[in-house]
């Protein structure tokens, strides 16, 4: 810690300390009346407007798929919730409620990926073969209430799935249990304690975005987002929810109090990454739903939030050349695979950005640079030092007789 001494009014002397507080990166749209345009709106905001909502409507799932989703999830909540009032001879676990989470309630799914997520909230303690019984008990009501639908249960980490083989939706159960329950978790025979408390938390994340999300610019760029994330490597440490609230953020948290335009929301969010949001140092962003006490980028180890950050300026320097967003977005192939390689556009190279955090060595490299001394210096050392040990006690000796 570094320390200062000032002299105050009265003459005498006082030490104050520097402290290191987190400050957040520079963001444009926080000093808007600082600094204004210069120039109006240009076509390339047109463009990339346009090009935003063409990516955002192939990534939306067709008519048909979430038809067939949205049968299979009416379906299983109904059982489900027969079994919460009515459970008859199933003793195997006792069920609170049942409650639909993830991107399915939002309405941010993806094409191509037919899962919905349901938490189930038990009364019982989560044992593993419990939830295996609740799943084949699902199946089995499933298969009694519409004969000619073809189910099929698997279970996973946390719950179970139930599979249509009609059309391949999926609806993917997840357990939990009340909170009380949660200091009696026994590892060998129940699930994870940090298992249950995650899919409780889904549930605050979608009665958040219910309440201050649900916008249709957010969900737009949601979704367009989650598509970049899935295929630049240096993104993919970003989860779903740091996506969601970041995305939020980067629409609705401004000087003005009007809503960001999906253009200029879509190039904040590459700026506030690359300026090192997500950076150590950074305030970040806090999580709504832990009442501030972390940050969404917390989760995140420093080699992630490095390439998070290095990926976004990558990204940012494309944007500004050609039809560069394109690619981004997906709309182009990418040849070059821009995020990790040189790239031209427009007679300009755009090389990636290198990354700042290095892994320190491990201990066998470490080890083996440390050299050891040679029989003969060892010997010198030692008698180096019984030297001085001899000089010494000599003149203690001559310091007693004076």
């Amino acid at each position: 810690m570094y320390e200062k001494v000032r002299r105050n009014n009265r003459g005498n002397y006082q030490r104050t300390q520097y402290h290191s507080y987190p400050r957040p990166p520079f963001d444009i749209y926080m000093v808007e009346d600082f600094f204004p345009k210069v120039n109006p709106t240009n076509d390339l905001d047109s463009l990339l407007t346009q090009a935003i909502l063409k990516r955002n409507a192939d990534l939306t799932p067709s008519p048909e798929e979430q038809t067939n989703l949205v049968n299979l999830v009416s379906k299983v909540q109904i059982v489900i919730e027969n079994i919460t009032l009515t459970p008859g001879n199933f003793d195997a676990c006792q069920i609170e409620e049942v409650r639909p989470v993830g991107s399915f309630k939002k309405g941010t799914m993806l094409t191509g990926r037919n899962i919905a997520d349901l938490v189930v909230i038990l009364k019982t303690l989560p044992i593993v073969e419990a939830i295996k019984s609740l799943g084949t008990k699902v199946v089995e009501e499933l298969t009694k209430m519409d004969p000619t639908y073809f189910v099929k249960m698997q279970t996973i980490d946390g719950g179970f799935d139930v599979i249509s083989n009609t059309n391949g939706a999926v609806v993917r159960v997840l357990i939990t249990t009340i909170m009380p329950n949660m200091r009696k978790i026994d590892p060998t025979i129940h699930l994870p304690v940090k298992m249950l408390q995650k899919h409780m938390s889904a549930i605050r994340h979608v009665r958040w975005f219910e309440e201050s999300a649900n916008l249709t610019t957010v969900k737009v760029l949601i979704r367009v987002l989650r598509d970049v994330c899935a295929r630049f490597e240096g993104l993919q440490a970003l989860t779903p929810w740091m996506i969601d609230v970041l995305s939020h953020y980067s629409v609705t948290f401004r000087h003005s109090q009007q809503l960001l335009p999906l253009n200029n929301a879509f190039k904040r969010v590459l700026q506030l990454l690359a300026g090192g949001l997500f950076l150590p140092g950074s305030t970040g962003i806090p999580d709504p739903c832990e009442n501030g006490a972390i940050t969404m980028h917390t989760p995140l180890s420093l080699m992630q939030q490095d390439a998070v950050c290095m990926t976004a300026q990558t990204l940012l320097r494309i944007m500004s050349y050609g039809n560069g967003y394109r690619v981004i977005l997906g709309l182009d192939p990418d040849p070059f695979n821009i995020a990790v390689n040189m790239s031209f556009w427009d007679d300009v190279v755009v090389a990636p950005s290198n990354a700042a955090f290095e892994l320190p060595p491990k201990d066998e490299e470490m080890e083996a640079d440390i050299i050891e001394p040679e029989p003969e210096d060892q010997s010198n050392i030692e008698s180096m030092s019984i030297e001085k040990i001899e000089k010494a006690e000599k003149a203690d000796e001559t310091k007693a007789k004076s």
